[in-house]
């Protein structure tokens, strides 16, 4: 199977718990306008940090297993309309992420600005490419009347123990219903010993909204992509190495995959923007090449 490949040997990475494993994932971008590393991702000080602190307030309190459960029923037979994938993407010219502590311009120009940045050191790896420009195109549920808190942000499981590697864990679980639960408050919760991520119930958000829109429309993004794009918000899990004793084997020989993308998520963010309509011939092809046409979302 593809994801048995040695893929920590590929990238040089590992899967031990790190104590500040983001920092070991930046890429040699030229583009970061000497930004430090401990200056992404800075969830206690900042312009926008109120802003990012009440949407985490709103999701934490109200992302339950029974809210969950509810919202994939709405979303996963993908009935809502029928779009082109770049006019997905530029649609994101309207959307500016109110979790995101880092940027406060439009979500489009961060998907150029990903692909781009694998597009440098990934050159001949084009779904690789297609999937930095894609990522974060299920926040479109957002233009279809979600709040943005069952939209964006860091996701982490339901239905079990609340981690501590959550962003303001501490501040903001505590109306949550399932955070008293005798049933869901436990480390294992509903779930069985590496049971695997595919049975986990994720916090709802564009991850797996995104990746449900790709799989209903079967696009021919390989299994590592799909992966990136479902689990790419989950910190907790990639960058904390937490809720590990959910995992089975696909997910940690895929987890490296993950953390290979997340430094071009994280650290290709500057306000330095890109020119989307120079780019849009070049990411168009591929896009006919692996998710063509009209899809149903």
């Amino acid at each position: 199977l593809k994801y048995l490949l040695r893929t920590d040997s590929l990238f040089g990475l590992t899967n031990k718990k790190l104590q500040n494993p983001s920092l070991a994932y930046r890429p040699n971008l030229e583009m970061n306008e000497k930004r430090e590393k401990q200056d992404y991702r800075n969830f206690e000080s900042g312009s926008l940090i109120d802003r990012v602190f009440n949407t985490y307030k709103l999701m934490h309190t109200n992302q339950t297993l029974d809210f969950v459960k509810q919202k994939r029923a709405v979303w996963a037979g993908c009935n809502h309309t029928q779009m082109r994938m770049m006019d997905s993407i530029m649609s994101l010219d309207e959307l500016v992420d109110e979790s995101d502590p880092d940027v406060d311009f439009p979500n489009s120009y961060h998907a150029f600005q990903t692909a781009e940045g694998i597009r440098r050191e990934h050159p001949d790896n084009d779904w690789f490419q297609l999937v930095g420009l894609i990522h974060d195109v299920g926040k479109t549920m957002a233009f279809w009347g979600e709040p943005q808190w069952a939209v964006v942000g860091d996701t982490f499981p339901v239905g079990c123990k609340f981690q501590n590697s959550i962003v303001f864990r501490g501040e903001t679980f505590l109306d949550n219903p399932d955070e008293t639960n005798p049933s869901y408050n436990t480390e294992y919760g509903i779930y069985e010993s590496n049971c695997g991520l595919d049975k986990v119930h994720m916090s709802w958000g564009h991850d797996e909204y995104l990746y449900r829109v790709l799989k209903f429309n079967n696009c021919s993004i390989p299994e590592q992509g799909l992966y990136m794009i479902r689990f790419h918000s989950f910190y907790p899990w990639h960058s904390h190495g937490d809720y590990m004793h959910l995992c089975n084997d696909k997910d940690l020989h895929m987890l490296p995959w993950v953390q290979q993308f997340n430094k071009f998520d994280l650290y290709t963010k500057t306000t330095k923007l890109p020119d989307i309509d120079q780019l849009k011939p070049y990411y168009q092809s591929l896009i006919d090449k692996y998710c063509p046409g009209l899809l149903k979302w």
